[in-house]
């Protein structure tokens, strides 16, 4: 008896840490019709500075990352943000004081990479008491001609991968004006602390991060 109530402990215990290293978030299905028209949120964009500390409601998030870079072809899989000979490259980090998820497309879901808050990573004269950041990287390895090491080969891929993660920034700028939230995009974070709290690539490259949030 005593043994089975050992086992059983210890197996909850395993399935526990492997939860844990698991953790998924998953998002809800994009709402279709909400928002001001596109030229209204063009007349409405612009750059936010201060912000409520209140999370984004999970339906706020949900339909911000859809619309920054979620599937909108399922027969398909193609994206709202067009990519450089369709390679998809652009991946979402989402920084939360719980930790930072990858954006999965596919899935819809968010991914735990680490419980830790890297949000102070981009501080510098990050908005007052964003509740979101997301990171907008580029891997180049997506794009079929990428040849490791070779920095002079890789030039135009890493060129393309830069207008890409753009595309993806507008995406998330036109969102938030359209939406009644506040956005910013910005290039300053610490990259180095960055890539390894985030275990990334050499083929990833870091190009914008957005705090997003409730203005003020």
């Amino acid at each position: 008896m005593k043994r089975t109530i050992l086992f059983l402990t210890f197996a909850a215990f395993v399935l526990g840490v492997s939860a844990q290293n698991q953790i998924v978030i998953k998002l809800n299905e994009h709402c279709r019709y909400r928002g001001y028209n596109t030229m209204e949120a063009f007349q409405k964009r612009r750059s936010v500075n201060t912000y409520e500390t209140r999370d984004l409601s999970l339906q706020d998030l949900s339909d911000l990352l859809w619309a920054a870079n979620g599937i909108n072809r399922s027969e398909n899989g193609k994206k709202t943000a067009p990519s450089a000979m369709n390679s998809q490259d652009v991946d979402i980090y989402v920084s939360r004081a719980d930790g930072t998820y990858l954006y999965n497309a596919i899935t819809n879901d968010l991914v735990l990479v680490t419980t830790e808050d890297l949000r102070p990573l981009m501080d510098g004269n990050r908005p007052l008491g964003t509740p979101v950041i997301l990171v907008l990287i580029s891997d180049m390895s997506r794009y079929k001609n990428y040849s490791p090491g070779n920095a002079e080969q890789n030039k135009h891929l890493y060129e393309m991968g830069a207008i890409d993660a753009g595309i993806v920034s507008q995406n998330i700028s036109l969102f938030c004006a359209a939406n009644d939230l506040g956005t910013r995009p910005r290039a300053s974070m610490n990259q180095d602390a960055l890539r390894k709290a985030l275990n990334l690539k050499e083929s990833q490259v870091m190009w914008l991060n957005h705090p997003v949030g409730y203005p003020k």
